[in-house]
């Protein structure tokens, strides 16, 4: 269990940091920093929505959504009796990066962005798009756990056939 509240701790302290950096730093001076020309820059954004930007709530019902979700992944967490790394891994970075955003949005109604990668920008299909969105610490941590979820899901959630039981009566 330490392992789930260790990851939780530290992606919501590296969160809270880097996104002060980036007030400080790239908010009043409307510059960006770039880090990788061409391809990666430190970027200010601020984000009202979820996921890419994408605003369909209001913002009082994603912050009780928001904080259910998370309530939801700490508990599931903590009366599971599963304790492997993995388990517990993916679940403290999916649950400190949504309470690092869901800090964002109690204290300010939006989200910090500041991490951007220039992968495409331009025209497609007679649109303009950008093709990746601006994201910061805790949505990296939020998609590595699910990340992690999704390819080791067998590793962490273990048939139980598997382990040879059999429910067939």
């Amino acid at each position: 269990m330490r392992w789930f509240f260790f990851l939780l701790l530290s992606v919501i302290s590296l969160d809270r940091f880097t996104k002060q950096l980036a007030i400080i730093f790239l908010r009043d001076t409307g510059e960006s920093i770039t880090i990788i020309p061409g391809l990666f820059s430190l970027t200010y954004a601020e984000n009202r929505g979820i996921a890419f930007g994408m605003e369909f709530l209001p913002p009082a019902v994603l912050l009780t959504l928001t904080t259910i979700i998370v309530s939801g992944v700490i508990i599931y967490t903590l009366t599971r009796g599963n304790r492997q790394p993995l388990f517990l891994g993916s679940f403290g970075l999916i649950a400190g990066g949504g309470i690092g955003n869901l800090i964002d949005r109690f204290t300010t109604g939006r989200v910090v962005d500041f991490l951007y990668f220039d992968l495409y920008r331009g025209e497609l299909f007679g649109h303009w798009i950008a093709l990746w969105p601006i994201f910061n610490v805790a949505d990296s941590a939020i998609t590595i756990g699910a990340c992690m979820l999704i390819i080791f899901n067998s590793r962490i959630f273990p048939d139980s056939t598997a382990a040879g039981e059999n429910n067939v009566c």
